[in-house]
């Protein structure tokens, strides 16, 4: 990152315990992060506020998680996007559908997400240069 702001994360996540959880360990490692707990609350964001990541679980009510990925690479093209989920054939069907997005299946270590999002933010610092 070339300015001194911290990237910033969309975290979208139905599991309100799960949510607070991401939120503070992704706070406490520098990022700051604006949650929600559906993908139709994400969208209106993505269309007015600009984001790093969006990091977005896969399974929620209204619009899951591979919707809110693509509504993102529509509105807001140069956001990565990184997924969390708990079942593995709904990995498989982001892994076919949002081939540029990281995966993270639960359950996760917290050191195991602030690494993959360092990692993925990274990836974009790079193509950006």
């Amino acid at each position: 990152m070339t300015n001194s702001a911290k990237p910033s994360i969309l975290l979208a996540e139905d599991d309100a315990a799960m949510r607070v959880y991401l939120e503070r360990a992704l706070e406490k490692a520098g990022y700051e992060v604006q949650s929600v707990d559906r993908g139709t609350a994400a969208v209106p964001l993505l269309e007015t506020q600009s984001f790093d990541l969006l990091l977005s679980d896969i399974v929620m009510p209204e619009m899951d998680g591979i919707e809110l990925a693509q509504r993102c690479n529509e509105v807001s093209p140069h956001t990565k996007v990184m997924f969390i989920t708990g079942f593995a054939a709904v990995t498989l069907k982001a892994s076919r559908e949002q081939p540029e997005a990281k995966v993270l299946s639960k359950p996760f270590h917290l050191r195991d997400l602030v690494l993959e999002v360092e990692r993925v933010l990274d990836d974009k610092a790079q193509a950006s240069l």
